[in-house]
């Protein structure tokens, strides 16, 4: 019988909503920041570009850099450069100071995400790994439909600035939740820098990596472009672009909930080809929506409502599923880059969705969107037919092994393991 889950874990939980917020709430500030520092909203935008590129290149790097030490001793200290970081992006007296503590912030945010997965991954219950990445990845989500949104709030209620301190303060009240419950992981064995490079270039991470970049660059490629796909194939659906959005956010907080379970239950490789299939499938009936001219808001919420719950169930099985990939002992490097390739993915999202709109307009993003899904999915598809076909071979050893008798042990073996005969 499974205890409820530990308090540590609902902290990882807060660490990922904190820095995912940190990530996305500039996005409600921008003619504050541009207004206040004196530049133009074009160049406030690129504080976003900055923190997103400096996550991507960071997080291989500063993963492995930081592959020996504890995971609880990566996380207290990155969690209170970040919050650090954010204090100094408050007080930034000019446009440059803010770009470098937003380079900053992002590098410690790297470090820390790296080290909360790995930690979430590693300190499961044996057949409970899956929950546990989706609980940890659920702070996420939740910091697309509330931290944004509060984070806007708090700008009109005070100052931009303010917004860096509420997540600065966030930051350091985890840090020091997970420096009293965090359980001890301990980094990866000493050895030498090639060998910890390893999973960088290994075939089987860099397919799964490859997946991520593809699967993110589809769907948010039509999470980015959402607004101007409902105004051109929903009558009416501007009036109920918050609704989409809520929409969206609901069932994603779901998707990532149920793919954790789906992960425990089917294995994660063969839960990430699910995830990638379904999320394909959603992608293609909203094409089918904008191609047969259907309109009508109506129709739309159930289609977003699907879409949103694969496209938000991707990150505890393919988390998982690299993890299986590279090997406990080389976890937290293989994840960051994985986490590389997904924020990689969210800015070549933008800027291909971008070029189909110019060049077809907004009820082709699903069908692109589609595609790149599909690649996705096919990358993925290798090490699922694997994972099946060692289950299924387990499976066939182990009614050898019992006689067929159907008798189960009652050992501390999960539920349904035949008894030895």
């Amino acid at each position: 019988m499974h205890t409820r889950p530990p308090l540590w874990l609902f902290i990882l939980a807060a660490v990922l909503f904190t820095t995912a917020t940190d990530e996305f709430i500039i996005a409600g500030v921008l003619p504050s920041i541009a207004a206040d520092l004196g530049v133009g909203v074009g160049a406030a935008g690129q504080l976003v570009t900055a923190f997103a590129v400096a996550y991507a290149v960071g997080a291989p790097t500063v993963a492995v850099a930081a592959d020996r030490l504890p995971r609880r001793t990566v996380m207290v200290g990155g969690l209170a450069l970040f919050a650090a970081a954010n204090l100094a992006a408050a007080a930034a007296p000019g446009f440059w100071a803010l770009a470098a503590a937003r380079v900053a912030a992002a590098l410690c945010a790297a470090a820390v995400t790296g080290a909360a997965f790995a930690t979430a991954a590693g300190a499961a219950p044996e057949g409970r790994q899956g929950r546990y990445l989706a609980t940890t990845t659920a702070g996420m989500t939740a910091a697309l439909i509330g931290g944004v949104p509060l984070g806007a709030w708090l700008a009109g209620a005070a100052d931009w600035r303010a917004t860096f301190v509420f997540v600065a303060v966030v930051a350091a009240g985890a840090a020091a939740g997970l420096r009293v419950s965090a359980p001890k992981v301990a980094g990866s064995a000493p050895a030498p820098l090639r060998e910890r490079l390893r999973p960088l270039a290994a075939p089987a991470v860099l397919r799964l990596v490859g997946a991520t970049f593809l699967a993110a660059s589809g769907g948010l490629m039509f999470y980015s472009y959402l607004s101007a796909f409902a105004a051109e194939t929903a009558s009416g659906a501007y009036a109920v672009l918050t609704g989409l959005l809520f929409t969206v956010g609901v069932a994603g907080m779901a998707g990532a909930v149920l793919s954790g379970r789906w992960a425990d239950a089917f294995g994660p490789q063969r839960a990430l080809a699910g995830v990638l299939g379904g999320h394909a499938v959603a992608l293609a009936l909203l094409a089918v929506f904008a191609w047969a001219d259907w309109g009508g808001a109506w129709l739309l919420f159930p289609l977003v409502a699907v879409w949103g719950l694969y496209a938000w169930a991707l990150t505890p099985p393919m988390q998982g599923s690299v993890i299986t990939a590279a090997g406990p002992e080389h976890g937290m490097t293989a994840m960051s880059m994985n986490i590389a390739a997904l924020y990689l993915g969210t800015g070549a999202a933008g800027a291909l969705g971008g070029a189909v709109v110019e060049a077809a307009g907004a009820p082709w993003i699903p069908a692109a969107s589609a595609v790149l899904m599909l690649g996705s999915f096919a990358l993925a598809l290798r090490p699922a037919v694997a994972a099946a076909r060692t289950a299924t071979a387990h499976e066939a050893k182990a009614n050898e092994g019992d006689g067929a008798t159907g008798v189960e042990c009652a050992t501390a073996a999960p539920p349904g393991t035949p008894c030895a005969p």
